[in-house]
């Protein structure tokens, strides 16, 4: 199943290049990137980089922090956290092109000094015990099964009163979820749990839930104006670089999925 995720998301190539490339063809200075010109493809979420720090700011961080991403993508919120509050952080992620793709990303924009990737596997995570001040995770959970490993191991690796941060897509009341959609071809290696068994999730876990926050009607108007956007152009630096062709059908999958309310999107914050 791991392998099936890791095609799912492992592009046709070389994910650094393909960016690159389309970069170049929206105008951009290779030599004078920011991260916000990287922020329509490496925030690999729903509502992007405002997402990234409406759940950053719950989660105490500063310069001193050391901080994991679980699930870290092309390192869109790694380098959001690191730039923002100048903390460190290690991105971890199953997808081996994702981890290669985000430490050249973050060169470009000069932020390889406090950011660092490598690939592993959340329900196993290679690191020791109260290792980090904070952890985050978005858009990731839907493709793993065993939720209850990977939210014990998160704990596991925070230190006492450390802080979790989870924004997640979840099972809705609407109905079964439409395929495809981003984080899923088919059904197969979709993992979606309701909002009431993400709290029991994380609780079992050992955490305290400080904070919930539903967000469904802002992602479905986001998604909405994505699907818009695509309609009448084609931006050259999307999702699409690593999703391939079938995005567009994806994007207006989602619209459906969540003005149905198939799905929700939900944060959750925990302190260990």
């Amino acid at each position: 199943m791991t392998d099936e995720v890791a095609s799912h998301y492992g592009g046709g190539g070389d994910l650094a290049s393909t960016i690159a490339d389309r970069l170049r063809m929206a105008g951009k200075d290779m030599a004078k990137l920011t991260t916000a010109d990287l922020g329509t493809v490496d925030e690999f979420h729903i509502r992007g980089r405002k997402a990234t720090l409406e759940l950053a700011g719950s989660l105490n961080l500063d310069a001193r922090s050391r901080v994991i991403d679980i699930g870290s993508g092309l390192g869109g919120p790694a380098r959001t956290l690191a730039e923002t509050f100048g903390c460190h952080v290690t991105g971890i992620d199953l997808t081996q092109a994702f981890c290669d793709a985000a430490t050249t990303l973050s060169a470009w924009v000069g932020l390889s000094d406090r950011v660092d990737f490598r690939q592993g596997d959340a329900t196993d995570l290679p690191f020791d015990d109260n290792a980090f001040d904070a952890a985050i995770t978005m858009h990731v959970a839907m493709n793993i099964a065993a939720k209850d490993r990977m939210y014990e191991e998160a704990r596991r690796i925070l230190k006492p009163d450390g802080r979790f941060g989870a924004y997640d897509v979840l099972q809705g009341e609407g109905g079964e979820v439409i395929y495809p959609v981003p984080w899923a071809r088919e059904r197969s290696i979709s993992h979606l749990v309701t909002p009431d068994a993400m709290a029991s999730l994380l609780s079992n876990a050992g955490f305290r839930i400080k904070k919930i926050e539903d967000s469904t009607e802002a992602s479905q108007h986001w998604f909405e104006e994505m699907a818009g956007r695509m309609a009448s152009s084609a931006p050259p630096v999307t999702f699409q670089a690593f999703l391939g062709n079938d995005f567009a059908t994806m994007a207006r999958n989602q619209v459906i999925n969540l003005r149905e309310r198939r799905i929700r999107t939900v944060s959750y914050v925990c302190e260990a």
